[in-house]
């Protein structure tokens, strides 16, 4: 059955929803009906629910005049995080977001109520969620959504692995929906970073209800630059000694930090078909979608110097930025067909999603190749794929006190799999010249050594039980053993309940266990290639070699890390919520969530750590290792607020205003590994792994938003708050101030069907803090190059014009 129900719209916007809406949503919120994640009961509103619900319609998202769906995402909804990432290699391309400030992989994302494939890609960098392959939002156009859900709460036992901090429900557009292009033009207040972003959408209609609605969006953006100048000498000193006279006049602004360049190409189709009785059931619906999207990004790496080792001076006489230039491609699509037998309603589904990312190097090479390196590399192809069978089916029974229960029961069966294609030779081979470092610059290609082509499946079977069983109190149940081919099964449960003290105030609360399972690109990644590491005694990021061991390995057997196991949570939340018949509706919701056997992946060992490293790493070419290990216990405490508010003020129109607060605090409880390795703790998940887990993302988030309506303007107001965080270094860790940005814009209904909307993002130009003059690298790393909330680009402007049909 469908797992989402349908309650009011114009309910569910006057709950936690920071941001705005435009003019023609609100007209709309008021007689449109949706469907909410969490609950399977009929006509329960985000308010009326056991656990907090928000809702970010199309609209919103608009009105922040962002491109990316991630990004548009974070300032809608403080309890996600998209933090900014730059000289991060892959994930420059595909960034990390997290909710409640757990892992990436530690929120479920649904499509329609299906559950959605993740991104290929592994975050390898020193970025929020290392380790973790987080699903890619921005695969999905945000042309193409009706509206998101988020649930705020552990919910494996309703639908399965990875939903331990949450789930987010994608809803894409329908029948119901108007036809739109639309198109936009922006760039920085320093004049970088343009782009641009078209998108058109059209719902078309047959007999009975039945529709088809497609969505095709185009988007570019050029990169921007944040760097400081190089002070470093560039080129080897004359015969005489003396320096080279291009020192003077060589361009010291020579790394490129900030936004990729940006190049995405979008498609989406959703329908559904309504279907009288034909022997298939009553009420049939036939109902899918497909998905397309290709994106192109290119970022640089660390700039090579002309007296670098790693530079041939032939081929770049004054030096090279490498470029990392990936091209990734996502599949996605979902059949179904749900329908009433008896006093049954049955839903049966079939999805596929797959996900490839295709490392490419421009304007580099392969130094030990010297001149006869070539300067573009294919350094090869990560690829994941999914296959998800689903059989839901519910009914109502007669239950005590005269109500009804709710019983709903389900299978379903999941196939993973994971590949990694290696580059073509000159990306990873040692060419043997001059003794200089081997494989292509900015990321060494993945060795035949390295090339994988693996696979897991897993069945799972669920029940749940809700029930209204007064005026005052609801609760709900569930239960679902899971059975995976790779480490056996596993039972998560939810207890859940809601219990209405007045008509204006009420009282909810859940409990449940939770797991997530190792993913496939957590057991099968591997990779030797060139790392920056720093080094021990000055703290300078010094080049290695270090190899990134899956399970499989040798290596990793020796170390005795054993086979990952999945994550296990216990989470418990309490929360009131207070409506009243002005309009305001107040939600506080607190949450504790326990996590064991947490997967990390573990910081580098060096061959001179420890002989038992220097033997495990015999063999290899690799002077330190790395690998995935389920090492950390850890607990996360939060208390999420929203306050919303509209406002009729006559003749000067009217006032939607909300407040949303989160706060969370995650701490290690423990940290355990194998016997042969346990004198390696501080090594072999530091400092700086510890700090990133528990400090890097900000504690305190938050947003006050305002949306006037007057006639055929909107106006839009929002001050976001992205509160301290830390990032740990070796030398010393670095603690950056919290700063609040402010975003304003204007639409103006120019006809019924044209709309055009100016605005600004960053109004006041703020800047997150600076980097110390002792830890910038030589002051070319002005700002953190990763975690930063908000980013660094400063102001940004646009203009964006809207047609419907």
């Amino acid at each position: 059955m469908n797992k989402y129900n349908v309650i009011a719209l114009a309910v569910a916007s006057q709950l936690v929803i920071p941001g705005v809406l435009a003019a023609d949503a609100t007209a709309q919120a008021q007689i449109e009906k949706i469907a909410v994640v969490g609950s399977r009961i009929a006509l329960r509103s985000a308010t009326d629910s056991v656990a907090p619900v928000d809702i970010i319609t199309s609209a919103q998202l608009q009105a922040t005049g962002l491109t990316e769906t991630a990004k548009a995402l974070q300032f809608a909804a403080p309890s996600y995080s998209f933090p900014f990432s730059s000289v991060t290699d892959g994930s420059d391309a595909v960034r990390p977001a997290n909710l409640r400030g757990l892992s990436p992989d530690h929120t479920l994302v649904l499509v329609n109520g299906k559950r959605y494939h993740s991104s290929a890609l592994v975050h390898l960098s020193g970025t929020v969620g290392k380790g973790a392959s987080n699903v890619d939002l921005n695969t999905i156009p945000i042309t193409a959504i009706k509206r998101i859900e988020i649930l705020r709460d552990g919910a494996s036992a309703q639908y399965g692995s990875d939903a331990i901090a949450g789930v987010i429900n994608v809803v894409l557009k329908d029948a119901n929906d108007q036809g739109s292009i639309s198109a936009q033009l922006g760039q920085t207040y320093q004049g970088d970073g343009e782009q641009w972003r078209v998108g058109v959408n059209n719902s078309v209609g047959f007999a009975n209800d039945s529709f088809v609605s497609l969505s095709l969006e185009a988007q570019h953006k050029n990169s921007t630059n944040r760097a400081g100048l190089d002070p470093r000498q560039q080129y080897p000193l004359l015969a005489d000694g003396s320096a080279d006279p291009r020192e003077a006049t060589f361009n010291r602004k020579n790394h490129q930090v900030g936004d990729a360049e940006y190049d995405n190409l979008a498609l989406f189709a959703n329908g559904a078909h309504y279907l009288d009785s034909h022997g298939l059931g009553d009420n049939g619906k036939l109902y899918g979608y497909a998905g397309y999207s290709e994106r192109q990004t290119t970022s640089g790496a660390f700039y090579r110097r002309a007296l670098d080792n790693r530079n041939i001076l032939a081929i770049y006489p004054d030096g090279f930025l490498p470029q990392l230039s990936p091209k990734i491609r996502d599949y996605s699509a979902q059949l179904g067909y749900e329908f009433d037998l008896g006093k049954w309603h049955l839903d049966s589904a079939a999805g596929y999603g797959k996900n490839s990312f295709n490392y490419r190097l421009e304007n580099s090479l392969n130094a030990s190749l010297g001149t006869g390196s070539p300067t573009e590399f294919d350094a090869g192809t990560l690829s994941t794929h999914e296959y998800n069978l689903t059989l839901d089916g519910s009914r109502y029974l007669a239950f005590f006190n005269d109500s009804e229960i709710l019983l709903a029961l389900g299978a379903a069966w999941r196939q993973n799999g994971y590949e990694i294609q290696a580059g073509e030779s000159a990306s990873y081979i040692n060419g043997g010249y001059d003794n200089r470092p081997a494989g292509s610059q900015g990321f060494s290609g993945f060795t035949p050594e390295s090339a994988v082509n693996q696979q897991r499946h897993n069945l799972a079977l669920y029940t749940e039980l809700e029930n209204q069983l007064s005026e005052q109190f609801f609760w709900s149940a569930a239960l679902r053993y899971e059975d995976y081919s790779d480490f056996g099964d596993k039972i998560s449960w939810k207890l859940a309940g809601r219990y209405d003290i007045t008509d204006q105030l009420a009282v909810r609360a859940t409990a449940n266990t939770g797991f997530r399972a190792p993913s496939v690109q957590q057991l099968y990644f591997t990779n030797i290639s060139t790392l920056f590491n720093p080094d021990p005694v000055s703290g300078d990021l010094v080049p290695t070699e270090s190899g990134t061991f899956n399970n499989l390995s040798p290596v990793t057997q020796a170390l005795q890390v054993g086979k990952l196991r999945p994550e296990e949570s216990l989470s418990y939340s309490l929360g009131l919520v207070y409506t009243n018949d002005s309009g305001l509706t107040v939600t506080l919701d607190s949450y504790q969530i326990d996590i064991d056997d947490r997967i990390v992946l573990s910081s580098s060992l060096r061959r001179s750590d420890s002989t038992v490293v220097a033997q495990a790493l015999a063999g290899t070419n690799a002077e330190s290792a790395r690998f995935f290990i389920n090492a950390v216990d850890s607990r996360t405490r939060g208390v999420d607020l929203v306050v919303s508010q509209r406002v009729e003020l006559g003749s000067f129109g009217d006032l939607q205003a909300s407040l949303a607060y989160a706060y969370n605090d995650t701490s290690i409880e423990d940290i355990h590994l194998p016997a042969i390795l346990d004198s390696l703790q501080d090594k072999l998940f530091d400092h700086i792994e510890q700090v990133r887990m528990t400090e890097a993302t900000s504690h305190h988030t938050g947003n006050l938003g305002f949306t006037h309506h007057l006639g055929k303007f909107t106006t839009s107001l929002r001050f976001s708050y992205f509160g301290p965080y830390t990032i740990g270094y070796s030398k010393e860790d670095v603690r950056y101030s919290g700063k609040t940005t402010t975003d304003l814009s204007l639409a103006y209904q120019a006809t019924d069907n044209f709309a055009v909307t100016v605005g600004a993002q960053n109004l006041f130009d703020t800047y997150p803090q600076k980097r110390p003059d002792d830890n910038n690298f030589n002051g070319i790393f002005v700002y953190p190059l990763t975690n930063t909330p908000f980013g660094f680009n400063g102001g940004y402007y646009f203009v964006e014009g809207r047609y419907t049909f």
